[in-house]
């Protein structure tokens, strides 16, 4: 059963586009006198064409032409946006080379200060040893002195007594007088 319309499908188109095929082209001729129609088809192919890039060459030109306007001028941003970029980086560029000569500037500066801060403390500190030597040796010459004023003091009050000095007013009065004066 299968073989039978599987047989009547393939058969059946075939007989059916053979027996009308003679008759389709004899009544062709019949009606124009000419055996094909290839030139008739040509002129009609041609007339359509003619029409269809009449009607839809501008629209198609015209959206081409926009499309490479826009193309034109994105590559136009694109290629600004770049050399904003590259100017932009040699800006940067230029304010980093100046920020690092600022920079070493700067430490050149403190290490100076650095140095003349180091040579005033030092010579501040040279100074008050200088002052710390000069007051050490007042203070040694004041004790000597204190110590030695000490020594006559003890030696002459215990050899020598107020009895042993005979010392009346006007003596005294002179030895006052001259050490006012």
């Amino acid at each position: 059963m299968k073989k039978l319309a599987l047989f009547a499908l393939l058969i059946v188109p075939a007989v059916l586009l053979a027996s009308g095929h003679g008759a389709e082209e004899s009544r062709y001729f019949i009606q124009t006198g000419r055996e094909n129609d290839y030139w008739p088809r040509v002129i009609n192919f041609t007339i359509f064409a003619a029409l269809l890039y009449y009607l839809v060459a501008n629209p198609i030109k015209n959206f081409f032409k926009d499309r490479k306007e826009s193309i034109a001028r994105q590559l136009r941003e694109i290629e600004e946006k770049l050399q904003a970029a590259k100017d932009e980086k040699k800006e940067a560029q230029t304010r980093l080379d100046e920020s690092n000569k600022k920079a070493e500037q700067i430490i050149e500066d403190a290490k100076k200060e650095a140095a003349l801060l180091a040579q005033k403390i030092a010579e501040a500190n040279e100074n008050e040893l200088v002052l710390m030597e000069k007051q050490l040796e007042e203070k040694m010459t004041f004790e000597e002195r204190k110590a030695a004023r000490e020594a006559i003091d003890e030696i002459l009050s215990d050899n020598i007594t107020n009895d042993d000095i005979m010392l009346d007013e006007a003596k005294v009065v002179d030895i006052i007088s001259k050490k006012v004066a």
